[in-house]
């Protein structure tokens, strides 16, 4: 729900669900109440709920639907909103079991990428999101006709055509924005392509939404790209070039989208071609939010949506971020280690403060020698020693290290 500028904000109820260890849950909502007050909802009411799988009917029990009707009264709420995604039957019967508007995670996500999106690639994508999402649930739109029948001999009736006849129109209008997509996703190919010839070495910000890569991005190239302190601030791919004394060359930086906790799906394959940018970069400057206390929640999340765009096995830096926000006694004492994400994974950390600029230059000097070494890859790779006139057998390229030698171990998360 949005409100607008002169009325106050919509109340929401927020409701989470706890099925156990193997499904993840937020047990204090808090990155759901960001999301709401992203949208432009006011949350007033935190509800949790146990069960050991979703109700068919109200996904959370009867019982609890009762409990949380009495709270929307309480507070006179305009909204309830879920932390898991709702089928639409489910949606529809807690709509008419509450009497006010009920959303899930998806939709949330999904409206406020609607209001962020400002380029005419994100606009598409958005679109394309949201038309899939809604094509599964069109019975909730028309189930006032779903009552009505036709003639003898038939079942169903004007409802049932009137769901297929839009069902057909949105399959038209997915279509036609996939193909746009498709251009736009050759546009960016030929753009690619072009900083390959020229030698570009590419760098592309990732990490979960709100743990600073647009101010970083804005630290690094001096510009003054969106950012704020609030989730999904940035949904346009921006590209600047960034010049390094220390490396004597320019590398390309890109800030991309930031991931976020049961991403749908829909939102993965529509921004495709934003998030193409990370699978297709040379470096990757994964930024963690230092101060947040599910930083390595967050990591993981990352690395899964990493995975499932066929970016998991470029290069990475771990940047973590915001250690101007940390207490002083949990403050790194030094610049940077190793990380180990995974075994036999091990990466480059670096502590910065995007803020204050605290770290930034030894960031930039990391950035510098993976450019630089790179360079003398290519250059190996392009002579053959078997036919250097100068190589004695004792030769060897040497490429120098310069990342700390302390290693830290992701942790293993307790067992339940």
């Amino acid at each position: 729900m949005t409100a607008t500028d002169s009325s106050p904000l919509p109340r929401a109820v927020l409701v989470g669900v706890d099925f156990g260890a193997n499904a993840s849950f937020d047990s204090t909502l808090d990155e759901l109440a960001l999301l709401a007050q992203s949208a432009g909802d006011e949350p007033v009411a935190r509800i949790i709920a146990r069960r050991r799988a979703p109700d068919a009917a109200l996904f959370v029990g009867s019982g609890k639907a009762d409990e949380i009707k009495l709270v929307v009264a309480e507070h006179g709420a305009q909204c309830v909103i879920f932390d898991q995604a709702l089928g639409p039957a489910q949606q529809r019967n807690l709509e008419r079991h509450l009497g006010v508007e009920v959303l899930d995670r998806i939709a949330l996500i999904l409206e406020i990428f609607g209001a962020r999106a400002r380029s005419h690639e994100g606009k598409l994508q958005v679109e394309l999101a949201r038309l899939q999402y809604l094509s599964t649930r069109l019975v909730r739109r028309w189930s006032h006709l779903e009552r009505q029948r036709g003639g003898v001999g038939l079942r169903g009736g004007p409802g049932e055509t009137q769901i297929e006849l839009d069902k057909r129109m949105i399959a038209v209008r997915i279509k036609a924005v996939k193909e746009r997509l498709d251009k736009v996703k050759r546009q960016r190919g030929t753009q690619r392509k072009a900083r390959e010839r020229q030698g570009t070495f590419r760098v592309s910000l990732v990490g979960y939404t709100n743990a600073g890569k647009s101010t970083l991005f804005n630290a690094l190239v001096k510009a003054q790209t969106y950012a704020a302190d609030q989730l999904f601030a940035t949904l346009d791919t921006t590209t600047r070039q960034m010049y390094l004394e220390d490396a004597r060359r320019s590398v390309s930086l890109s800030d991309t989208v930031g991931f976020i906790r049961d991403l749908p799906h829909t939102l993965v394959d529509a921004f495709q071609a934003t998030l193409q940018e990370a699978a297709d970069a040379d470096l990757l400057l994964h930024v963690v939010d230092a101060a947040s206390p599910v930083w390595l929640d967050q990591i993981r999340e990352v690395q899964r949506v990493l995975h499932e765009i066929g970016a998991d096995d470029v290069a990475q830096v771990l940047v973590f971020n915001k250690i101007d926000a940390m207490e002083s006694a949990q403050r790194p004492r030094a610049s940077g280690d190793l990380y180990e994400l995974a075994p036999g994974l091990v990466v480059p950390r670096w502590f910065v403060s995007a803020r204050t600029g605290e770290g930034l230059p030894a960031l930039r000097q990391a950035i510098a020698e993976a450019a630089l070494n790179q360079d003398r890859m290519e250059v190996a790779g392009r002579t053959d020693p078997r036919f250097d006139p100068d190589r004695s057998d004792t030769d060897v390229i040497e490429i120098e290290d310069t990342t700390p030698e302390r290693v830290e171990t992701l942790p293993t998360p307790p067992t339940a």
